[in-house]
């Protein structure tokens, strides 16, 4: 699949929103501290994928009801679905001048990860950043995706080609009109 971008201005991949708010103090906060213990933009990425896919539970793998949808939300509260953990690891790459895009998956609901595109590379990478658990074994990769959900087409899931440069209305407003984990599930977007 050929990843589309939603704007050819790479800037609008690096700016902050209300869900991605990476100058949000935690967000520069705990890029700095992850940026810390490494040698380069490469290196930061992976620690930063690494850090929300296993350090920021999936709210419904932990049985946490609350609902995160706010990049710094989610750090401070260290939980999210798979939008908002994509929203956190977005802010922490942008935070660092990586240019990070949002894309989605259709499995019978959209699910979200994301994109980024390291410096001296013209191609985006996708990754997921939902957190594995038996039967999900997500990695950072460079040299082929390792995504917590590859689609199977014979159950008509699909990959959305569009990297999109903020939240999908759709996604954002699921997130920001549940009341805890329990009123979103029946209301999560089944379509962009």
């Amino acid at each position: 699949m050929e990843l589309r971008p939603q704007t050819p201005d790479l800037s609008a991949y690096l700016a902050a929103d209300e869900a991605v708010d990476h100058e949000h103090p935690l967000v520069r906060e705990t890029a700095a501290r992850l940026r810390g213990g490494t040698g380069d933009v490469h290196a930061y990425a992976r620690a930063a994928f690494e850090f929300v896919r296993d350090a920021i539970p999936h709210s419904h793998d932990a049985g946490d009801p609350r609902v995160t949808w706010r990049a710094s939300d989610v750090l401070r509260l260290r939980t999210g679905i798979c939008y908002a953990k994509a929203h956190a690891l977005a802010a922490l790459l942008r935070a660092e001048g990586v240019p990070t895009a949002l894309c989605y998956q259709n499995l019978g609901v959209i699910h979200g990860l994301i994109a980024l595109r390291l410096p001296g590379s013209e191609r985006w990478h996708r990754q997921d950043p939902r957190g594995n658990k038996p039967g999900v074994d997500a990695r950072f990769s460079l040299d082929g995706e390792r995504l917590a959900f590859p689609v199977r087409p014979e159950f008509n899931e699909v990959d959305y080609p569009v990297l999109y440069a903020a939240p999908h209305p759709v996604v954002l407003r699921a997130l920001q009109s549940a009341t805890d984990r329990e009123t979103l599930w029946p209301h999560l977007p089944t379509e962009l």
